[in-house]
């Protein structure tokens, strides 16, 4: 999953950069409002994290403009302790929740998975497709009972594949959304990935789980439980 934070707070931002991507999430980060918004306006993020009181253009202002032109990723706004308008303002602007700061990184990880199941239409944390399981919070998989161990990257490719199960899912579309603007998108990772995630899953290769469309990308077969 790719965030998007805009924090002018310079200690602040690098922390929060820090710690998602040590959860595996691929972030990038900008320091105002006006380059926060152009980010999120030219690349596909799965969540932003937008602090109200941004220099250049304000927080509010990012979303109002990102909801205007029919961009609809969940947005989490930070606000500042006490200042309960903020936080009203901002919902009505399109913002899906909010924090206030000061805060714990644990209750923010809590809210950026919770923001992220409910934008895939996912109730519970455990995410379940055929004989597979996925475990939102504790990042561990089944296949058919038994556990599979997976690497970060391997983890983050399935994840986003069963998030979408059923769609077709470009190379670009996962490289997007899985590294940061530095990935060369050129790269066959994505083909390396998805052939080891075929071994550990289906080692028979009776469930056929993940479906090569040529020249279109891959699709999730398995239904969603």
């Amino acid at each position: 999953m790719r965030l998007l934070i805009i924090e002018d707070e310079t200690e602040l931002r690098t922390q929060l950069r820090s710690g998602l991507q040590a959860q595996g999430y691929a972030v990038d980060a900008a320091a105002d409002g006006q380059e926060g918004h152009y980010l999120g306006t030219e690349y596909p993020f799965d969540l932003a994290i937008v602090d109200l009181g941004l220099p250049i253009l304000p927080g509010i202002e990012v979303v109002r403009r990102w909801r205007a032109r029919g961009i609809a990723f969940p947005v989490l706004i930070l606000t500042a302790q006490g200042r309960w308008q903020d936080k009203v303002e901002g919902l009505n602007a399109g913002a899906d929740d909010y924090l206030v700061k000061p805060f714990q990184f644990e209750e923010l990880l809590a809210r950026i998975k919770a923001l992220l199941r409910r934008a895939a239409g996912v109730a519970q944390s455990s995410l379940r497709c055929g004989p597979v399981v996925l475990d939102l919070a504790s990042q561990r998989v089944e296949s058919e009972g038994r556990p599979v161990e997976l690497t970060a990257q391997e983890y983050k490719l399935l994840e986003y594949l069963m998030l979408h199960t059923g769609e077709v899912v470009s190379k670009t579309t996962l490289t997007e959304h899985l590294y940061d603007q530095d990935f060369d998108l050129d790269s066959n990772v994505i083909e390396v990935f998805v052939a080891r995630l075929r071994k550990k899953l289906d080692p028979d290769n009776r469930l056929k789980p993940i479906e090569t469309l040529r020249g279109r990308g891959y699709r999730f077969t398995l239904a969603r439980g």
